[in-house]
């Protein structure tokens, strides 16, 4: 049995071919960075044309590397929430018009669950009940994952996700767009002890995340109190400047992880999302996973990332007869099946 994914809720025009065992015969990327770049940041407009034009393109490379036709196609996947709306639509109803013309069934996938199961398709195995983290740059959640299709929310951002969080202050030293890998590679010769940058909500029990007070910190730091245009740092007080944030942002995950695992006495823990692949979050994690005798299962870099082949979470869907239906509309909002 074989699916075709489908995934636009952002800025990433996505197709992947996987079959019913998990196995991702194809996985097709086409990123927009270089489109978004000189605003600093996502444009929704622009990224739902990008989506529109490179989409069809995109379908037809992901059925050329693995090899089948359309025709072959069982199930068509599509994730339809949460995300820009614009740039979701496009993938919906391309989704619909395909499921429409090849008479196959349509399942709906919740991008924010799809990032959690990515997790799940390297382990290679079932990895349910587990924590999930989901880090990204509109998202930054903890849930309990009773099942790949049952998550319960365990904490979530008050404000800034942590991936905004890392462009807003990219822009802040200069660093440019994307900021996950811009900050990474300037921290690489800072010193992640030469600002004490603040950690919020770290009080006992809480489980929830807010990054904006870290992001005005460094922003006081840069530019004063007065917050009056200055050029940015350069050289090593910029390195430092980024070690420093990337500290207090990793720091801050990692401990509300081991709360969750402690609160909830599960020993798995699943990452997924953009910022997972940030190298010094990976390091502590499984250090922090090791002390407390869990098992981490983080994605490859290529699949933390948005892209289509974590939509095989519709195998599951697909296995409990959850179709949807030919009428589904896309959601900017998160909301859990």
């Amino acid at each position: 049995m074989l699916f075709l994914g489908i995934e636009t809720s952002c800025d990433e025009t996505a197709a992947a071919v996987f079959d019913d065992q998990f196995q991702i015969r194809a996985n097709v990327v086409a990123s927009q960075t270089e489109l978004h770049r000189r605003f600093g940041g996502v444009v929704p407009e622009v990224a739902a044309r990008a989506h529109l034009r490179q989409l069809l393109p995109v379908i037809d490379e992901a059925l050329h590397r693995a090899g089948v036709k359309l025709s072959d196609i069982g199930a068509v996947a599509v994730h339809h929430m949460p995300g820009l709306i614009g740039a979701l639509l496009i993938g919906v109803s391309a989704a619909k018009m395909l499921a429409v013309a090849l008479e196959v069934p349509l399942l709906a996938v919740n991008h924010i669950e799809a990032h959690v199961f990515a997790a799940r398709l390297v382990a290679g195995r079932d990895i349910f009940p587990c924590v999930g983290l989901v880090v990204s740059g509109g998202h930054t959640a903890l849930f309990q994952c009773h099942s790949a299709l049952r998550l319960e929310l365990l904490g979530s951002t008050r404000d800034d996700a942590a991936g905004e969080a890392f462009d807003k202050v990219a822009q802040i030293l200069g660093l440019g767009f994307p900021g996950g890998p811009a900050i990474q590679r300037e921290a690489e010769t800072g010193d992640p002890k030469a600002f004490r940058f603040p950690r919020a909500f770290m009080e006992e029990g809480n489980l929830d995340f807010s990054f904006s007070g870290l992001k005005t910190a460094v922003l006081y730091t840069t530019h004063g109190y007065d917050r009056r245009p200055t050029e940015p740092p350069t050289g090593q007080r910029r390195a430092d400047l980024a070690a420093s944030f990337q500290q207090a942002v990793v720091d801050v995950l990692v401990e509300k992880c081991r709360r969750a695992l402690r609160r909830t006495g599960l020993r798995r823990l699943a990452v997924g999302g953009g910022v997972a692949a940030n190298r010094r979050l990976r390091e502590s994690l499984a250090a922090m996973a090791e002390q407390e005798q869990a098992e981490l299962f983080v994605p490859p870099m290529e699949l933390c990332t948005d892209n289509a082949a974590m939509a095989a979470l519709a195998v599951e869907k697909w296995r409990s007869g959850d179709f949807a239906p030919l009428d589904l509309d896309a959601s900017p909002n998160l909301v859990f099946s």
